[in-house]
């Protein structure tokens, strides 16, 4: 019997995980002011939400990629936009975007926006020279297991890049999931800039 109800507890518990996911109704943004839960977009590459409709994120940390043992997250950017991108030092479309994101922060950061990347899967001698060698002046967290992206609900953790658009509040304003240009991202975070606070 007592193995059963672990069965019968198993089984329900996957199928509330894959409920999430199922439709957009599920998901926490549409209820605004609640925490971020990821849901499969179906398909597409670029989501947008309303701002009645953002869930936020906390909790979001890790260790800096050129300062180890020093956390960065989410904490330190109160009243800022962030722009999270997720990448690594092996990845093609990283490599063409990462001078894009920093134009993004050049442009943006008087407007109070924070580009913050996350280094996932990748090796901190090889993702340290990438940052270097790129002279990003954007700070990253060190992840290569992934673990911040959990502050992120259910989001996939093999998407990379990413690129995740955060308001002042640092609830969900968009999201792409594919390689972003300079001429794409910007006009996005400047809008999201501009929100009254």
């Amino acid at each position: 019997m007592k193995r059963l109800l672990v069965r019968f507890g198993l089984v329900a518990a996957a199928l509330a995980l894959v409920g999430g996911c199922a439709t957009q109704g599920d998901d926490a943004n549409s209820q605004g002011g609640g925490e971020f839960t990821f849901v499969s977009p179906g398909g597409q590459t670029r989501l947008f939400y309303p701002q009645n409709e953002r869930g936020r994120v906390s909790g979001l940390a890790g260790e800096s990629l050129l300062e180890p043992g020093k956390q960065i997250g989410l904490d330190d950017f109160k009243g800022q936009v962030v722009v999270l991108n997720i990448w690594g030092s092996w990845c093609g479309p990283c490599r063409s975007e990462a001078d894009d994101l920093q134009a993004v922060q050049d442009k943006t950061k008087s407007q109070g926006v924070q580009v913050l990347g996350i280094d996932v899967r990748d090796d901190r001698s090889a993702a340290a020279d990438f940052d270097r060698d790129r002279r990003l002046t954007y700070p990253s967290i060190f992840d290569p297991a992934g673990r911040s992206l959990l502050a992120l609900r259910q989001f996939p953790r093999a998407t990379v890049p990413a690129t995740i658009v955060l308001d002042r509040q640092h609830r969900v304003a968009a999201i792409f999931l594919t390689e972003m240009l300079e001429s794409e991202l910007l006009p996005e975070v400047q809008k999201v800039a501009a929100e009254p606070r």
